[in-house]
């Protein structure tokens, strides 16, 4: 789960880590009030799920409370499209107004797991104010990384080491040092995913602050954190995804391609996504329907898939082991009936009881596309899409 700009410092101030003073307006004439409060010269930015905003409009510093309402207006109502956003952009319905910072240099500091070494990694640099990717890409020796182990957390002089290789001075030290303990304290007291700060500005009068945010939550963690579920947003994320969530298919993710994928199994489901590209064709989304046995789940499923105005054809592959390929077709027949289907469904079915799930589609009368194993599934699938094309 992702959350806006002002509501991840709002945490970070939470715990202990320095922010632009500042306010959150949904009108322009709040955002020119804030201003006013502020002393003037602020910074108005849009407050979307995405990075890429000043590029495209969505950060204006202004002198004026008069001048903050503007820029406001403008991009209030509106979508903004970034290089992180669909064509379609995403909608902007609030903007933050922060007080404008007179900024010596800019850092980074992120937060994430490392997936080969399983631990949280601390990165930094001194080359803040851009995408740490392309940092990594062109200068990875700019980076600085320090492994944590979760069961002894991070040391002080750990900390220390970090702010002293960012050739901090002393003052700024000890607040670049606080501020990378207090932000592995809000990853793992968050579960977060991502704890990013680009940039960790340091002004010209020795402060160092969090000039921007970005937090992540692992959504495996949710049932522990009933307080951020609250800040979650569903205007910024797809529709289609919302809908699945609220209907219980929560391994449900939007993808630019033309054959949806009904798959059990996350790891089987991304095998299939391989196979589509292999064969020629693109996935128009993940959906691991998981293992639990309820053909009303399947119907769900199928229904999400099916109202994906970019789905060609869907390409049901069940590999049963506690799932029972039965019910999934069951589920598939149900669906037929309920939904109005309009595209080919190619069905593979292999595992726990399948000669009763192929008898009841074969008895179904349905016209399906049957396939028998994972690439002729795939081949056909990529085939109907174009077809259906």
């Amino acid at each position: 789960m992702k959350v806006h700009e002002y509501q991840a410092k709002q945490l970070l101030a939470e715990y202990g880590i320095t922010v632009p003073r500042g306010g959150v307006a949904t009108e322009a004439t709040a955002a020119a009030k804030i201003a006013a409060d502020l002393g003037g010269r602020v910074v108005v930015k849009a407050q979307v799920h995405a990075g890429g905003r000043g590029k495209a409009g969505g950060v204006k510093v202004v002198s004026s409370p008069a001048e903050a309402e503007e820029p406001a207006r403008g991009m209030l109502g509106t979508r903004l499209v970034t290089h992180q956003t669909s064509a379609d952009g995403v909608p902007v319905n609030a903007v933050l107004v922060e007080e404008a910072l007179d900024v010596e240099r800019e850092l980074y500091l992120g937060i994430v797991i490392d997936g080969v070494d399983g631990r949280p990694v601390i990165m930094a640099s001194e080359a803040g104010g851009m995408d740490i990717e392309e940092v990594a890409r062109v200068s990875p020796e700019k980076i600085l990384k320090g492994y944590v182990d979760p069961g002894i957390g991070v040391h002080a002089f750990r900390a220390r080491g970090m702010a002293f290789d960012l050739n901090l001075d002393q003052a700024q030290r000890k607040q670049a040092s606080d501020t990378v303990i207090n932000l592995y304290k809000l990853f793992e007291a968050k579960d977060c995913s991502l704890a990013e700060i680009n940039p960790l500005v340091v002004t010209k009068d020795g402060r160092v602050l969090a000039a921007d945010a970005k937090l992540n939550f692992d959504d495996n963690a949710a049932f522990r954190h009933k307080d951020l579920q609250e800040l979650r947003d569903t205007a910024q994320e797809d529709p289609l995804e919302v809908e699945a969530h609220g209907k219980g298919i929560e391994n449900y993710i939007k993808l630019d391609g033309s054959v949806g994928c009904l798959v059990n199994g996350a790891g089987l489901a991304m095998a299939v996504l391989d196979l589509l590209k292999l064969a020629g064709g693109n996935a128009a989304n993940f959906l691991d329907i998981g293992t639990i046995n309820d053909s009303e789940r399947v119907v769900r499923a199928i229904d999400i898939i099916n109202s994906d105005p970019d789905v060609r054809a869907i390409l049901i592959n069940i590999f049963g082991g506690m799932a029972r390929t039965d019910v999934i077709a069951e589920g598939i027949v149900a669906a037929h009936k309920q939904l109005k289907m309009k595209s080919p469904v190619v069905v593979r079915l292999a595992g726990t009881n399948v000669t009763a799930g192929d008898r009841i589609l074969e008895e179904s009368g349905l016209e399906l596309i049957r396939a028998y194993s994972f690439r002729e599934a795939a081949e056909k699938a990529v085939e109907a899409a174009k077809k259906s094309s």
